[in-house]
């Protein structure tokens, strides 16, 4: 018999395994446990403010001394008010009722047996974020939520902070009784790649990439387990002539609230070639007002030249700034045709009094939700309904759209038989 020296072990596989063996236990825990252990995290946040903000002061020195981008470390700063939301989140998600086991009808059924399904935790999730500290912590209060270990890789400008919030979720979690392996984390201590945790597909059940474009495809590639794909940025608008001035400028604006990632922002707006310059001019003028760089196509251009030149290649590309470019087009079905090609397709907007073309412009865009007459901004924490949400999906595949704590599940179907046969 031999025994397993796991000091030899790189650490991404010694991790995977403790969460798979965590998560045998978490995914039999009963609901009131689970739910628990998501409050006694947010009291440990709580806290442990002082010594995660001191954590995060690090990382931001560190990251402006080696010239870390000014997007980079917004998403990385952590304010009071940041970690208040986050244990605010925690908090809701303790005291909303358990996801799973859930009954639902079955899709069929058998002679002499009766048949029915419910939700059951995935397993083990690995999370994989760009900055965002923050997110560390909601992403692991969903997770234990569903009854799913995770496994935490974040980027090495947040290192510090990744490691002071983690600790403590750790210890909350051990205090009441669940597995310490239910929230592992990677260190750049370990030196371990993205590539080393994303092809232990033997005990992972599911990756999500959170960050930039650049960071989510190289998580797409290297994967040997299912990816959740998560977006961000690049959502369009088109402004149809049906439709209000003051409509466009408020969706533009409210869009580009959320905090701190925008996840939902319209960053390209199409416009019908009809539309009145005067409009096009208001409109402009009053977005500069607020901040934000305001760019064109080359008919744009000429037709105003106070305008930045649009590339050709930002069109397909997520500015994640306040910048916004506007695109002239000759129809509903033009727009719809460019937003199914370059498009984010988590996010696309239509303003217009037109039933028809609501209808038209919902069922066309290929895009994972819709939104007519109506503000795409995202937010975590919801005023209204039940849910929490750690981002969006643009994919077609295992769950699209808001990244909930039903995404985090799957089904189980039961057949219950009679003693018949």
């Amino acid at each position: 018999m031999t025994v397993e020296v796991l000091d030899d072990i790189p650490e991404p596989i010694n991790s995977a395994k403790r969460a798979y063996q965590a998560s045998l236990k978490l995914g039999i825990a009963k609901g009131v446990d689970r739910s628990r252990a998501v409050l006694a995290m947010a009291r440990a946040i709580e806290r442990a403010f002082d010594d995660i903000l001191e954590a995060n002061t690090l990382d931001l020195e560190a990251s402006r001394e080696m010239a870390v981008p000014e997007l980079i470390l917004d998403w990385l700063k952590l304010t009071p008010t940041r970690l208040e939301t986050t244990v605010e989140i925690l908090q809701r998600l303790g005291e909303l009722s358990d996801p799973l086991r859930r009954v639902r009808n079955a899709e069929y059924q058998q002679d002499d047996s009766q048949s029915y399904s419910q939700l059951m935790p995935l397993g083990v999730i690995g999370f994989i974020y760009e900055a965002f500290p923050d997110l560390g912590a909601i992403a692991a209060g969903l997770c234990i939520k569903t009854g799913n270990s995770i496994i935490l890789k974040g980027s090495t400008e947040a290192s510090h902070s990744n490691e002071a919030i983690a600790n403590v979720l750790q210890s909350a979690i051990t205090e009441v009784g669940l597995p310490a392996g239910c929230l592992e984390l990677i260190t750049t201590e370990h030196g371990a790649s993205v590539r080393d945790l994303v092809v232990q597909d033997q005990y992972l059940n599911l990756v999500i990439p959170y960050g930039r474009s650049t960071l989510v495809q190289q998580v797409m590639r290297q994967a040997t387990c299912p990816v959740l794909k998560s977006a961000m940025g690049n959502c369009y608008l088109y402004w149809s002539l049906n439709s209000s001035l003051e409509m466009v400028r408020w969706m533009i604006i409210d869009s580009h609230e959320s905090d701190p990632d925008p996840v939902n922002a319209i960053e390209k707006v199409l416009i019908h070639r009809q539309a009145l310059p005067s409009s096009l001019a208001v409109l402009w003028n009053s977005l500069k007002d607020k901040g934000f760089e305001v760019k064109g196509d080359a008919e744009l251009v000429e037709a105003f030249p106070q305008l930045q030149l649009a590339k050709d290649t930002e069109w397909g590309t997520a500015y994640l700034t306040k910048t916004v470019a506007f695109k002239l087009v000759d129809s509903l079905e033009a727009a719809i045709a460019w937003i199914n090609q370059y498009s984010s397709g988590h996010a696309d907007c239509i303003v217009t009094e037109s039933y028809q073309e609501s209808r038209q412009f919902a069922l066309g865009v290929n895009s994972a939700s819709t939104y007519i007459n109506a503000s795409p901004r995202f937010s975590r924490n919801p005023s209204r309904g039940d849910s929490i949400f750690l981002g969006m999906s643009n994919q077609k595949g295992h769950r699209r759209g808001f990244i909930s704590l039903e995404t985090l599940t799957t089904v189980k179907h039961i057949v219950q038989g009679n003693g018949r046969f």
